[in-house]
C-alpha cells in the first residue's frame, strides 16, 4: 500500500510539473466523499447551485465543499499579513452566496459570509468555499473563527499537517470545537 501511494505521489508531482496546473486532486480507493466526517471533500466542485441549506451548523457539502489556493502553503500561511494579502470577496459574490441559500434578507451581524476553509488554513476566495454562517445559535460563526485560529496554530506549530486541518475543517468545523481547549 506504501509503495502505490508513493506511485500516486510521484505521478502527481510530474502532472503538475509538466502540465502547468497549480494543484491536482488525487481520489484514493476507498475514500470517504464530502459530507462524512474524516472524509476528502471535493474541492471547488460544486454540484448544486441553488436550494442550499446549512445544516446543525455545517455548510452545504454540495455547494460549499471548500477550495484551497494553490499558494496556500505552510510557509506561505504561517507568515504574519497571509489572509490580508489574499483575502478578496466582492459584494457581488457575498449576494450571489446569499442567493444560493435562498436568503432574501438578512439583519446586520445576523450572517457572516464565511469561508469554510479559512483563508489562514489555504482556502480560496472561490465561492465554492464561501456560505452564509448564522451568529446564533451557538456555536455560530464567532465560535468557528476560534476553530480557525486554533487549527492554524496547530498547523504553524507542527502539531498537525495543514491537509489534515484543511479537511477537518471543511467535513466537521464542529467535531474540531467540541475537542479543543477553551
Amino acid at each position: 500500500m506504501k509503495q502505490f501511494i508513493c506511485l500516486l505521489g510521484l505521478l502527481a508531482a510530474l502532472t503538475i510539473a509538466f502540465s502547468g496546473c497549480s494543484s491536482i486532486t488525487i481520489a484514493l480507493p476507498n475514500t470517504p466523499t464530502a459530507g462524512t466526517t474524516g472524509g476528502v471533500p471535493h474541492w471547488g466542485v460544486q454540484t448544486k447551485t441553488s436550494g442550499c441549506m446549512a445544516h446543525d451548523g455545517l455548510a452545504d457539502s454540495a455547494c460549499t465543499p471548500g477550495a484551497l489556493l494553490a499558494t496556500g502553503t505552510k510557509d506561505a500561511i504561517c507568515q504574519s499579513g497571509y489572509s490580508s494579502a489574499v483575502r478578496n470577496v466582492p459584494t457581488s459574490e457575498k449576494s450571489q452566496v446569499y442567493a444560493e441559500y435562498g436568503i432574501a434578507h438578512h439583519s446586520p451581524g445576523q450572517y457572516e459570509v464565511d469561508h469554510l476553509v479559512s483563508l489562514e488554513l489555504g482556502g480560496s476566495n472561490d465561492i465554492s468555499n464561501l456560505w452564509p454562517e448564522l451568529a446564533s445559535p451557538k456555536p455560530g460563526f464567532h465560535e468557528k473563527d476560534q476553530v480557525e485560529n486554533y487549527l492554524h496554530a496547530q498547523v504553524c506549530s507542527g502539531a498537525i499537517s495543514l491537509q489534515q486541518a484543511q479537511i477537518e475543517i471543511a467535513t466537521n468545523w464542529l467535531a474540531v470545537y467540541n475537542r479543543m481547549p477553551h
